[in-house]
């Protein structure tokens, strides 16, 4: 590679990575709008402000757009849980085992558009087995590195599990992510469902922890 293309690389690099970042979230807003199967390349290049070619420049397919979309979503969710957990350890505050988890999750709480997105993805994972094992692997890392803060967090709290800490993170993690849809599709507006979804995930962490 010469000078020149070297030069060129490192000018188009972020264009193109801003480009595809701009497209996940356009698919994420149509996706949660109308569904995955519904959502067409056309509406997902029109809500991003790009012709169909900077589509398939950066995407051979729809289904390869909602594997990245899925890896981009784990990688949120776990970025926003580490970085509370940090905030806590911090602080050092007095918790019980319900406030403790309630403030943990809190910060990647979901809001609609992102309820109804995860639900498209796992929908969508049950029915296509290459999305499926992607799905699965995220679930497992987020499960892991929730299960690694639990278990940290039970250490300097002066906490003891009643199971093993990513047995832990997996069932609040799954209690949340149910409550949230249930919430959605009960009709609840954004603060009553956060309401439900602090408490059910509360009452099971104080039911899995025995303070010491």
């Amino acid at each position: 590679m010469t000078d020149t293309q070297t030069a060129d690389a490192a000018v188009t690099s972020p264009r193109r990575e801003a480009t595809r970042q701009k497209l996940l979230d356009a698919a994420a807003l149509v996706f949660a709008e109308v569904g995955v199967d519904a959502a067409s390349v056309e509406a997902i290049c029109e809500h991003a402000g790009f012709t169909r070619g900077a589509f398939y420049s950066n995407f051979e397919t729809k289904d390869e757009l909602m594997l990245a979309l899925t890896e981009r979503v784990a990688g949120e969710k776990i970025d926003e849980v580490a970085e509370r957990v940090a905030i806590l350890q911090a602080r050092g505050e007095d918790l019980e085992p319900g406030a403790l988890v309630r403030q943990l999750l809190d910060a990647a709480f979901d809001k609609k558009q992102g309820i109804l997105l995860t639900s498209e993805i796992r929908t969508r994972a049950m029915r296509d087995p290459r999305l499926a094992a992607t799905y699965i692997a995220w679930q497992t890392g987020l499960v892991e590195r929730v299960g690694a803060f639990i278990e940290s967090l039970a250490q300097t709290y002066g906490f003891r599990l009643r199971v093993p800490a990513t047995e832990f993170a997996g069932l609040i993690i799954q209690t949340w992510e149910d409550t949230s849809a249930f919430a959605v599709m009960t009709g609840l507006d954004a603060e009553d469902a956060h309401t439900l979804v602090n408490e059910r995930t509360a009452r099971l962490a104080t039911a899995l922890v025995d303070p010491v």
